[in-house]
């Protein structure tokens, strides 16, 4: 009776252990996971409101700390922004867009609006690509210290990846997604993937056309014809003193 005793014994601490294990692996998988398992899609899928609004946020950042560099030779704000640029990139893309810092802030700005949900593959695959752009602009200009044509590229090649995204939804990154997978690609954001034809309040009409030509012409004709008027500095409306001492 005691060997059996003891045998039962053994046996459910191994089946404890078992269980134990298990549930850690299914705690992991809960937080190292990639999208949202959203009842009625069959795929796992983000926000577009979130990431667009993540997008401008780090838009805003990265352009104000450009802006630093060009008047006023200031470098540091740029660093501080590729540093936090880098750990948000590698936590969405490798631990959870949850967890991301952006991504969490974006959601308290759009948590009113209706989620727009897309698929999560092609982002994984865009966010990569961010990735290796902010670990190059993170080992230039934090390890080596050092500044150069690469890095101008690299951040000009950032903002408009941000821009593209914030201001039109559009996911430069994820258009690279079809040329390395073959499987279809559903839930594009504004359902682009989908062959439908268009509403006719997207058309544009010739009239359109010819309003946007004239618009262009008239900004052209206005630099060559009012550029004195515009090149005077505005005074002071209400009379302030420093900007009379600059005059003086």
């Amino acid at each position: 009776m005691r060997s059996t005793g003891g045998e039962l014994k053994m046996r459910l601490n191994s089946l404890y252990k078992i269980i134990t294990k298990l549930n850690k692996n299914r705690n992991m998988k809960k937080i190292i996971k990639f999208g949202e398992d959203v009842e009625g899609y069959n795929i796992p899928v983000l926000n577009e409101r979130e990431i667009r609004a993540a997008a401008g946020i780090l838009f805003l950042a990265t352009f104000t700390s450009l802006m630093f560099i060009l008047f006023k030779e200031n470098f540091i704000p740029i660093k501080y922004v590729i540093t936090g640029f880098f750990l948000d990139f590698i936590i969405r893309a490798f631990i959870n867009p949850r967890f991301s810092p952006t991504l969490i802030f974006a959601r308290f700005i759009v948590s009113n609006q209706t989620p727009e949900y897309v698929s999560a593959a092609p982002k994984k695959f865009a966010w990569i690509i961010g990735v290796i752009l902010s670990a190059t602009m993170f080992y230039y200009f934090i390890i080596v210290n050092a500044y150069s044509p690469i890095t101008g590229i690299v951040c000009l090649i950032c903002l408009i990846f941000l821009f593209f995204e914030s201001a039109f939804g559009i996911c430069l990154g994820c258009l690279f997604y079809p040329l390395f997978f073959k499987q279809k690609i559903q839930l594009c954001p504004g359902d682009v993937c989908s062959v439908k034809v268009k509403q006719d309040i997207q058309k544009i009409t010739l009239s359109q056309i010819f309003i946007l030509l004239v618009f262009i012409a008239f900004i052209v004709l206005s630099v060559y014809t009012m550029n004195d008027r515009y090149s005077i500095k505005p005074h002071a409306l209400f009379g302030d003193k420093s900007s009379e001492q600059i005059k003086k």
